[in-house]
């Protein structure tokens, strides 16, 4: 990548410099002319002015010069003076094409510094065409005019760094990041040592340098690509904490025989490249790098390194002294005891076997017993008692052992001979203002009443102050502590929250009669009973003409159906719970009433029960089909 952006830089410094470059020098020996140039010959001076063009079969004067001009200084007329002149140089700056239009004009200076281009001041004009190639000698060509002689020379040559027939390579050396080299006669690059390429930005690495996996940045060097190591670059790179493990390709970690893991760091067979367990222990290798250790009898441990000390246990009796021994123990045992823990008693009293100022009692069964004094213990008073071991003093105290007795210095906040009670730190009443005081270990708490506060609850406090309500809510101070009292539409401990309306449908409410209403149901009583006399009066004159025939003959028919019913029957069907709620009366009046009273008109109920006075038509051609 580093090379290609060299290669870029360099292709782009190339287009803006590779342009062709070369001089065209014209040298005039000699001028001759018929005419005269000045009128003074001594004071006239004279100046020749070449115009180079491109080649042309027919030559003309007239501009532009393509490939250039150029003139001489203003000089003396005379034959030394034009030959020791300067030659003429006319750069160009493309590739020289070889032939070529040449002009050379001789003009007369009116004065030494002055140049003019007025046409009376034209000497001579000659113009020619030749073919020259690049080169260092000079060619010589002479022009005879009608009356003038002109001798010259002229070459063409490529500057510096241009080489090439036509001047259009261009090499110059240099020793940067853009290239290393220097340039031939013919303008070939030549690398300079340790580097290589087109244009000699590439250095050349070590020799054992590996080329796919390592690179240089100057000669001689080999740097490691990713993954790669050593000083050719020929190493893989092993994961990342791999331990016994190798690789072929970088980030891999192939574990060495006996070894496992993804890091190869368990070691598969640790028995035998470690041995890890002592005093002659079985080991066994257990996988993942860990083994077990078998112990021979009287060791143990992890890797067997602890001798079991049997004498651990105290197995001697009697004040015998134990003697620790691989794998078992003996017993040292003092004058009157044997066997293996000293258990056995063969002395008496007489040998005087309490210890200690202890007091010696003969047993019925042989033996004895010794009768220790209040700092001894033991089967022969042998041990000196400390009454501290017990650790008689409680809840931390430090207990001091003073022969006869004991000595406990409690803890802050204990009391007691053990320490055994806690101090009441209560007693001496510091909660104020009514609170409530809860004993500790040395410390006390106290629970404030409402509007207190503080360790000893001396400092006032305003609940409603620590707790404002929300939302214009108003505090009260109560013995649980802050209340709010919440405005409408909002409720929570602080007003916070908004009450949301509840949709519930209304109950529907019974009616209750009104004065007005119990004045029209009298009215309508007075009506029904005077109808009802009527009726009656009605039904008894119609019997005594001979059963008129009612002009309804399905409803007379139905309600004839009725009176020929049983008294029981009748009333069962015309009572309350009957099929119809009827009499006859009713039925004639239905035929005697307006027609409104036909269309099944039903004067509105009041109160809970509702008597149906009127009966229509069509249910009563019902009631007639049912016979």
């Amino acid at each position: 990548m580093a090379q290609l952006h060299v290669r870029c830089l360099l292709a782009l410094a190339l287009l803006q410099t590779v342009l062709s470059s070369g001089v065209f020098e014209l040298k005039i020996h000699s001028f001759h002319t018929a005419q005269r140039i000045c009128r003074r010959h001594r004071d006239c001076h004279i100046f020749f002015r070449i115009c180079l063009k491109h080649a042309e079969d027919v030559i003309s004067a007239e501009p532009p010069c393509t490939f250039g001009t150029g003139q001489t200084n203003v000089i003396r007329a005379d034959h030394t003076s034009i030959s020791s002149s300067a030659a003429i140089r006319v750069p160009f700056h493309f590739k020289w094409p070889g032939t070529f239009s040449l002009i050379i004009e001789a003009w007369n200076a009116e004065s030494p510094t002055e140049y003019t281009d007025n046409q009376n001041n034209l000497v001579s004009r000659l113009a020619t065409r030749r073919r020259l190639a690049i080169g260092e000698d000079w060619s010589q060509d002479v022009h005879f005019g009608e009356q003038s002689e002109l001798r010259y020379s002229y070459h063409v040559f490529c500057d510096e760094f241009y080489f090439g027939d036509g001047c259009a390579d261009y090499c110059r050396p240099r020793d940067d990041t853009l290239g290393h080299y220097t340039c031939d006669e013919e303008g070939n690059r030549m690398c300079l040592q340790g580097w290589k390429g087109n244009y000699c930005s590439e250095p050349i690495c070590s020799a054992d340098c590996s080329e796919k996996h390592g690179y240089c940045e100057a000669p001689g060097g080999c740097t490691c690509r990713m993954g790669w190591q050593g000083p050719s670059c020929s190493q893989c790179v092993r994961y990342p904490g791999c331990l016994h493990g190798t690789c072929t390709q970088p980030w891999q970690c192939n574990c060495q025989e006996g070894w496992g893991g993804l890091f190869c760091d368990q070691d598969l067979n640790y028995c035998t490249n470690h041995k890890p367990c002592a005093n002659s222990a079985t080991c066994t290798n257990t996988g993942q790098g860990s083994y077990t250790c078998t112990c021979r009898p009287g060791y143990g441990g992890t890797n067997c390194e602890l001798e079991t000390n049997e004498c651990d246990s105290n197995p001697c009796k009697n004040g015998g002294s134990c003697n620790d021994l691989e794998n078992d123990y003996s017993c040292t045992c003092p004058q009157g005891f044997y066997g293996k823990n000293c258990e056995i008693i063969a002395m008496t009293c007489a040998d005087g076997p309490c210890f200690n100022g202890g007091t010696c009692v003969e047993t019925t069964t042989g033996g004895y017993t010794c009768r220790c004094p209040p700092s001894y213990t033991g089967s022969n008073c042998e041990k000196k008692l400390d009454r501290c071991s017990n650790r008689p003093c409680l809840n931390g105290g430090e207990c001091l052992d003073l022969g006869q007795s004991i000595l406990c210095r409690c803890q802050a906040g204990f009391t007691g001979a053990n320490c055994q009670m806690n101090i009441d730190d209560c007693a001496s009443s510091p909660c104020q203002n009514a609170g409530t005081c809860q004993d500790g270990v040395n410390d006390y708490t106290c629970s404030c009443t409402l509007g207190y506060t503080g360790r000893n609850c001396t400092v006032r406090s305003d609940a409603c102050g620590a707790h404002p309500c929300q939302n214009g809510g108003t505090c009260f101070t109560h013995f649980t502590g802050p209340v709010c009292q919440c405005p409408k539409g909002f409720m929570g401990p602080s007003c916070e929250f908004t009450l949301q309306p509840s949709f519930k449908p209304a109950l529907r409410q019974t009616s209750q009669p009104t004065s007005a209403t119990v004045t029209v149901s009298c009215v309508l009583a007075v009506l029904v009973l005077v109808l009802v006399v009527g009726i009656v009066f009605l039904r008894r004159r119609r019997r005594l003409q001979g059963r008129k025939q009612l002009s309804d003959v399905a409803v007379y028919n139905d309600l004839e159906t009725v009176n020929n019913l049983g008294g029981g029957e009748r009333e069962a069907f015309l009572g309350p719970n009957g099929l119809f709620k009827i009499s006859n009366s009713t039925a004639r009046l239905s035929l005697s009433l307006s027609p409104e009273s036909r269309s099944g008109y039903r004067p509105e109920a009041r109160g809970e029960r509702q008597d149906f006075m009127w009966r229509d038509e069509a249910r009563l051609g019902s009631a007639a089909g049912l016979r």
